[in-house]
């Protein structure tokens, strides 16, 4: 029997243990998208009214870009995060050293290759394959900085004639750009603080990236480059995380003599009081 079908065997072996025949009538009018936890130590979790050892959850892991506990994926996929992570990193290190004018380069245009072909691409099927194994953090990320990737190439592309559009009025470019950019880092916050429970390396590509849009913006809005240039470093440190995180996704003892181990975010219970079902 495989690991799978065993798995699938134990959660309905709990379900049927731990069901209406517990007594907890209660668990049928739990509202959607739920986790609540029963047991004398906590040891069942029940998310949206299904009853799972906390052995048989999915940790936070970010090689899976899974931000939280969530039951193990029910189809037989390759994982798609690896793909999405490091279409992601590539052209973000990229546009850091642009950014940052490492080797004194100023003009960013040739990042519009990796826009299109690597970031924008890669990061969209991606994105659509999480849909599928029922991630929706991943999914929603990755199809969003996919767009992100197109619309920054679309910029710097003269065919789409965005950046000629403001000749007649080049005060506004850099305003605009700003704007456009402040969008982006709302966008990440919001992203940002939905990785608060999972793990150090996680955690570590969502702020970076919330420093490098939030440096980028203010450099536009109030015409200091040097924060520009500044963002380029975490933009560098986003990618190297994006990249560890990439590695953790496909490491295996077949292919590495190297373990990935994830650093947990320790979950606190505010108030002081267990969360019991």
């Amino acid at each position: 029997m495989s690991s799978r079908e065993s798995t699938e065997e134990s959660i309905q072996s709990v379900n049927k243990e731990l069901g209406p025949s517990s007594g907890n009538d209660s668990l049928d009018s739990l509202p959607r998208k739920t986790v609540t936890y029963s047991g004398d130590n906590n040891e069942f979790v029940i998310i949206d009214n299904k009853k799972y050892h906390r052995h048989e959850l999915m940790q936070a892991f970010g090689g899976t870009f899974n931000p939280g506990l969530a039951p193990p994926p029910t189809r037989s996929f390759g994982n798609p995060a690896v793909l999405g992570l490091a279409g992601f990193s590539l052209p973000t290190f990229i546009l850091g050293l642009f950014n940052a004018q490492v080797k004194g380069i100023e003009i960013p245009n040739l990042i519009i290759s990796l826009c299109f072909f690597y970031g924008g691409v890669t990061q969209a099927l991606a994105g659509v394959w999480e849909m599928f194994i029922g991630n929706t953090f991943a999914a929603t990320t990755f199809l969003s900085y996919s767009g992100f990737w197109f619309s920054y190439g679309a910029i710097l592309t003269p065919a789409f004639g965005i950046l000629d559009a403001y000749a007649a009025a080049p005060e506004q470019t850099y305003q605009a750009i700003g704007l456009y950019l402040l969008g982006w880092t709302v966008l990440t916050f919001m992203f940002f603080l939905l990785t608060l429970k999972s793990t150090v390396a996680f955690i570590g590509l969502f702020i970076t990236l919330l420093l490098s849009f939030s440096l980028s913006t203010a450099g536009y809005l109030t015409g200091n480059f040097y924060l520009v240039k500044v963002s380029g470093g975490f933009s560098i440190a986003c990618s190297i995380f994006g990249w560890y995180l990439a590695w953790a996704g496909a490491v295996n003892p077949q292919n590495s003599y190297f373990t990935y181990y994830a650093l947990q975010i320790p979950t606190v219970s505010f108030g002081g009081k267990k969360n019991k079902a």
